[in-house]
C-alpha cells in the first residue's frame, strides 16, 4: 500500500527540525500522524511509540519531546488546543489551522550558528608528529598578526636515530612541550592576533585617523596644498573604492581593482602613482604600542599593473626665448612685470605672489629674499621645501624694471589685488597667460593646446642657465632651490656656502643675462591710474 505525499513528507522532518516547531505545528504534526494511523494501521506499533499526556490526548515521542522544550504558558495553551479537537462531539475533523491565534508568534526554524574565532571552542594542541629528513618534528596551527587563516608551524624534536633520539612517549611528550612554549595555545598570543583582526577598523576610518595625525603633526607640519591633494584623493577615489574593507585586507590584490579602475578613468600614471602611495601609508600607519606596523606590506607594482611613469610622456612644456619675448610686451604692466619676473629669476608663482616690497627686496632691487609663498589667495609664512629659503640675484636690467614698476610704494605686496590681497594664480592662467600665449602661437607638445602652467617659467629658466651660459652649478642650483641631496655631489655640495657669497652670485647673474629680450621702453604706470590708462600705456 502506498502512502500519500503529506505522510512521506511527514516522516521525513528530522527530530531536529521539530525541536524548532512551534506549538501550532506541533498540534498539526500531531493531526496529520493520527490521520495516517487511521489509514495505515497495520504500520503502526501503539506499544512502543505512543505517549498520553495529562489531558488524554495522544502524542509521537518526538512531538511530546517538543512540548517539554516549550515554555509553560506556550504548553498549556497547545495541551488546550488539542483538548479541544479531541473532545470535538460530533467526531468530525477540525482543521488545526483554525484555532491559530494573532498573538501566536513564530519561532525561526534554523538556529543561529557561531562564526567567527573563539578560545573558548578550542580544545588545545598536541601537536602533529611526522619524519622529515633525518628528524622527527613536530607541526601545530598558529595565528598570526593581521591574517585570518592560521598557518602550520613546525620544530625539531630530535634524530631519527643516533645520539639524541628519543622514544615514541618521549616525543609526544617534547612535541607538546614545543607547541606550550610557541604560546599558540595561550589566551594572550589569541588575543594579539585574532582579537585585533576582529576589532579591526575599516580603510575609511583610518584613514581619517591617519589624515587627523599628518595634518596636525609637530614634526615638519603638512603645508596647505598637500593636505588638499590628501582630502582630495581619499574623498573622490580611496574612500569611495576601499572605505568599508577592514585595513587588513587591503593589500595588492585588493587595490589591483582600483589602480584598472583609475587608469581606464584616464588618471595619468603620476596621478596614479601618488594616489596609491596614500593607500600605502594609511596601511602603514596602523601601529602597535612599541611604534611597529600591524599589517607590513611588501607592494608590488607588477603586481597590481600600474601604469609606468614616464617622464618623457610626462606634460612639463618650456617656454622658449621667443615666447618670453612676446610675453615680455604683454600689454596689461602688471602681468607683464610677472612674466618678466619668473622668466629671469625662475621663481615659483606662489613665491613671487608673495613678495614683500619692504621686507624682501633689497634696496637696488637686486636681490629678492624668498621666505614666504601665496597660495589661492592667502599668504602663507612658509616655502615648499628648506632649500627654498633662499636668494634669488637680479640682472641690473630686470632691477631697472622693478624699481620703475614699484615706483613709490613703499609697503605692500609687489603683485597684489586692488584689495591689497595676493592675486589668483587660476586668474592669472585663465585671463592673461593662457590668451597671451594663444596670441603667440605657442603649442604645448604634450597636449597640443596653447596652454602651460606657471612652472614653464622655471623650466625655461634652469634650460638657459644650463644650456647657453657657463654658470657654476652651485650658483644655478640654489637660485632655482635644488636640494642640496637631490643630485649627485654628496658633502661637496653639503658644504657649498654659496648662499653667503652675495657678490659672486650678483656677480654672476649679471654674467649670464635673462636669455630673452625686453621691450625698449618700458612706460611707467601711475597706481592710481585707470584702466583705460594703463592700456593706452601698454
Amino acid at each position: 500500500m502506498r502512502r500519500s505525499a503529506t505522510t512521506v513528507a511527514l516522516h521525513a522532518v528530522t527530530k531536529d527540525a521539530l525541536l524548532h516547531w512551534t506549538p501550532t505545528a506541533t498540534m498539526l504534526s500531531s493531526f496529520l500522524l493520527q490521520q495516517s494511523n487511521q489509514r495505515f494501521p497495520r504500520r503502526r506499533n501503539p506499544s512502543d511509540n505512543r505517549l498520553t499526556t495529562l489531558s488524554g490526548v495522544v502524542h509521537s515521542p518526538v512531538l511530546a519531546m517538543t512540548m517539554k522544550l516549550s515554555n509553560p504558558e506556550e504548553q498549556q495553551v497547545t495541551m488546550a488546543r488539542s483538548d479541544a479537537r479531541a473532545t470535538d462531539a460530533a467526531g468530525t475533523s477540525v482543521d488545526p489551522l483554525s484555532v491559530l491565534q494573532p498573538q501566536d508568534k513564530l519561532v525561526a526554524a534554523t538556529p543561529v550558528r557561531r562564526t567567527g574565532k573563539s578560545m573558548s571552542r578550542r580544545t588545545g594542541q598536541n601537536g602533529h608528529l611526522e619524519r622529515k629528513g633525518k628528524y622527527w618534528v613536530v607541526r601545530w596551527w598558529e595565528d598570526v598578526l593581521g591574517q585570518n587563516e592560521r598557518i602550520h608551524r613546525s620544530a625539531k624534536i630530535c634524530p631519527v636515530s643516533g645520539p639524541g633520539n628519543l622514544t615514541k612517549s618521549e616525543r609526544e611528550r617534547r612535541a607538546r612541550e614545543i607547541v606550550r612554549e610557541s604560546g599558540a595555545d595561550t589566551e594572550e598570543h589569541f588575543n594579539q592576533a585574532v582579537k585585533h583582526l576582529q576589532m579591526c577598523v575599516t580603510f575609511s576610518e583610518q584613514a581619517e585617523l591617519w589624515y587627523s595625525a599628518e595634518t596636525n603633526r609637530i614634526r615638519k607640519p603638512v603645508a596647505a596644498a598637500t593636505r588638499d591633494f590628501w582630502r582630495g584623493s581619499l574623498d573622490n577615489w580611496l574612500i569611495p573604492h576601499l572605505g568599508t574593507l577592514p585595513v587588513s585586507e587591503v593589500n595588492n590584490s585588493t587595490v589591483k581593482p582600483l589602480v584598472r579602475v583609475m587608469a581606464e578613468s584616464g588618471l595619468k600614471p603620476k596621478t596614479i602613482k601618488s594616489y596609491i602611495g596614500i593607500v600605502k601609508q594609511v596601511v602603514a600607519s596602523v601601529v602597535n604600542k612599541d611604534g611597529e606596523q600591524v599589517y607590513p606590506r611588501k607592494w608590488s607594482s607588477k603586481f597590481m599593473d600600474m601604469p609606468v611613469v614616464e617622464k618623457k610622456k610626462q606634460n612639463k612644456p618650456a617656454f622658449t626665448s621667443t615666447v618670453m619675448t612676446g610675453l615680455a610686451k604683454y600689454r596689461y604692466p602688471k602681468m607683464r612685470m610677472l612674466f618678466i619676473l619668473c622668466g629671469a629669476s625662475g621663481l615659483r608663482i606662489g613665491e613671487a605672489l608673495g613678495i614683500d616690497i619692504a621686507r624682501h627686496i633689497s634696496p637696488d632691487f637686486r636681490t629678492i629674499r624668498v621666505r614666504r609663498k601665496a597660495r589661492k589667495g592667502k599668504i602663507e609664512e612658509r616655502v615648499k621645501t628648506d632649500a627654498s629659503d633662499r636668494k634669488v640675484d637680479l640682472d641690473p636690467r630686470i632691477a631697472d624694471l622693478l624699481k620703475v614698476f614699484v615706483g613709490d610704494r613703499k609697503t605692500g605686496l609687489l603683485f597684489e589685488s586692488e584689495n591689497g590681497t595676493p592675486l589668483l594664480e587660476t586668474n592669472i592662467l585663465r585671463r592673461h597667460l593662457h590668451p597671451a600665449l594663444h596670441q603667440l602661437g605657442f603649442v604645448n607638445e604634450f597636449t597640443g593646446s596653447h596652454k602651460a602652467g606657471t612652472h614653464a617659467f622655471r623650466r625655461f629658466r634652469n634650460t638657459y642657465l644650463r644650456s647657453r651660459t657657463g654658470c657654476p652649478e652651485a650658483v644655478r642650483d640654489y637660485w632655482l632651490a635644488w636640494s642640496s641631496d637631490s643630485d649627485e655631489g654628496g658633502m661637496s655640495k653639503h658644504y657649498d656656502a654659496i648662499d653667503a657669497d652675495d657678490a659672486t652670485r650678483l656677480e654672476w647673474a649679471e654674467k649670464c643675462g635673462i636669455g630673452f629680450e625686453l621691450p625698449s621702453v618700458v612706460p611707467h604706470v601711475p597706481q592710481n591710474g585707470t584702466f583705460d590708462d594703463v592700456t593706452k600705456a601698454a
